[in-house]
Protein backbone atom coordinates (compact mmCIF):
# COMPACT_ATOMS: atom_id res chain seq x y z
CA UNK A 1 0.00 0.00 0.00
CA UNK A 2 1.42 3.53 -1.31
CA UNK A 3 1.14 5.94 1.16
CA UNK A 4 -0.48 9.20 0.14
CA UNK A 5 2.03 12.65 0.83
CA UNK A 6 0.01 15.25 3.11
CA UNK A 7 0.85 18.54 0.62
CA UNK A 8 -1.27 20.43 2.71
CA UNK A 9 0.64 20.96 5.87
CA UNK A 10 3.54 21.85 3.46
CA UNK A 11 1.98 24.14 1.79
CA UNK A 12 0.55 25.84 4.99
CA UNK A 13 4.12 25.36 6.33
CA UNK A 14 5.29 27.89 3.41
CA UNK A 15 2.26 30.25 3.03
CA UNK A 16 1.64 30.84 6.57
CA UNK A 17 -1.42 32.93 8.08
CA UNK A 18 0.22 36.37 6.89
CA UNK A 19 -0.42 38.94 9.45
CA UNK A 20 -3.06 41.61 8.34
CA UNK A 21 -0.34 44.15 8.97
CA UNK A 22 2.47 42.34 7.13
CA UNK A 23 -0.09 42.22 3.73
CA UNK A 24 -1.34 45.79 3.71
CA UNK A 25 2.36 46.59 4.32
CA UNK A 26 3.45 44.97 1.42
CA UNK A 27 0.97 45.95 -0.58
CA UNK A 28 1.31 49.66 0.23
CA UNK A 29 5.16 48.83 -0.42
CA UNK A 30 4.58 47.70 -4.06
CA UNK A 31 2.29 50.55 -4.66
CA UNK A 32 4.35 52.97 -3.61
CA UNK A 33 7.63 51.84 -5.77
CA UNK A 34 5.70 51.33 -8.78
CA UNK A 35 3.85 55.25 -8.05
CA UNK A 36 7.15 56.18 -7.62
CA UNK A 37 8.60 55.02 -10.84
CA UNK A 38 5.27 56.73 -12.65
CA UNK A 39 6.41 59.97 -11.70
CA UNK A 40 9.78 59.94 -11.95
CA UNK A 41 9.44 58.28 -15.73
CA UNK A 42 6.86 61.33 -16.61
CA UNK A 43 9.25 64.20 -15.15
CA UNK A 44 12.07 62.84 -17.11
CA UNK A 45 10.22 61.98 -19.94
CA UNK A 46 9.33 65.60 -20.17
CA UNK A 47 12.60 67.36 -19.10
CA UNK A 48 11.31 67.97 -15.91
CA UNK A 49 13.28 66.63 -13.68
CA UNK A 50 16.68 63.83 -13.40
CA UNK A 51 16.66 60.72 -11.67
CA UNK A 52 18.76 61.00 -8.71
CA UNK A 53 19.34 57.22 -8.90
CA UNK A 54 23.01 56.35 -10.97
CA UNK A 55 21.84 52.97 -11.38
CA UNK A 56 18.66 53.93 -13.12
CA UNK A 57 19.95 57.17 -14.67
CA UNK A 58 20.10 55.35 -18.38
CA UNK A 59 16.71 53.18 -18.11
CA UNK A 60 14.40 55.81 -16.38
CA UNK A 61 13.60 57.33 -20.05
CA UNK A 62 12.61 53.74 -21.50
CA UNK A 63 9.41 51.54 -21.56
CA UNK A 64 11.40 48.86 -19.51
CA UNK A 65 11.81 51.13 -16.74
CA UNK A 66 8.43 50.44 -15.30
CA UNK A 67 8.23 47.00 -15.53
CA UNK A 68 12.08 47.00 -14.08
CA UNK A 69 10.77 48.93 -11.10
CA UNK A 70 7.35 46.41 -10.77
CA UNK A 71 9.65 43.45 -10.84
CA UNK A 72 12.03 44.62 -8.25
CA UNK A 73 8.94 45.69 -6.08
CA UNK A 74 7.63 42.27 -6.52
CA UNK A 75 10.85 40.47 -5.46
CA UNK A 76 11.51 42.61 -2.43
CA UNK A 77 7.97 42.08 -0.77
CA UNK A 78 8.64 38.15 -1.75
CA UNK A 79 11.84 38.30 0.46
CA UNK A 80 10.11 40.16 3.19
CA UNK A 81 7.33 37.42 3.48
CA UNK A 82 9.73 34.86 3.24
CA UNK A 83 11.89 36.95 6.14
CA UNK A 84 8.17 36.78 7.90
CA UNK A 85 7.91 33.34 8.35
CA UNK A 86 10.92 32.63 10.15
CA UNK A 87 11.06 36.45 11.95
CA UNK A 88 8.22 38.54 11.89
CA UNK A 89 9.25 41.30 13.73
CA UNK A 90 11.96 41.95 12.11
CA UNK A 91 10.09 41.77 8.58
CA UNK A 92 7.16 44.05 10.14
CA UNK A 93 9.65 46.70 11.28
CA UNK A 94 11.45 46.47 7.71
CA UNK A 95 8.65 46.79 5.73
CA UNK A 96 7.68 49.51 7.78
CA UNK A 97 10.71 51.53 7.12
CA UNK A 98 10.66 50.85 3.24
CA UNK A 99 6.88 52.35 3.37
CA UNK A 100 8.50 55.14 5.08
CA UNK A 101 10.91 55.65 2.96
CA UNK A 102 9.36 55.62 -0.22
CA UNK A 103 6.54 57.46 1.03
CA UNK A 104 9.00 59.98 1.32
CA UNK A 105 10.17 59.72 -1.91
CA UNK A 106 6.88 59.51 -3.84
CA UNK A 107 6.25 63.42 -1.95
CA UNK A 108 9.02 64.78 -2.93
CA UNK A 109 8.40 63.53 -6.38
CA UNK A 110 5.00 64.94 -5.82
CA UNK A 111 6.69 68.18 -4.94
CA UNK A 112 8.49 68.30 -8.01
CA UNK A 113 5.76 67.73 -10.52
CA UNK A 114 3.81 70.84 -8.79
CA UNK A 115 6.46 72.92 -8.14
CA UNK A 116 8.07 72.17 -12.12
Amino acid sequence: MVKKKNYSKAIKKYFPRIHWRMKYLLCALVALVVLDGLISHFLVAHGLAREGNPFLQNWVGERSFLIIKLVGALLCAFILWDIYKTRPKMALISSLCFVVLYSGIVSWNLFVFFVA
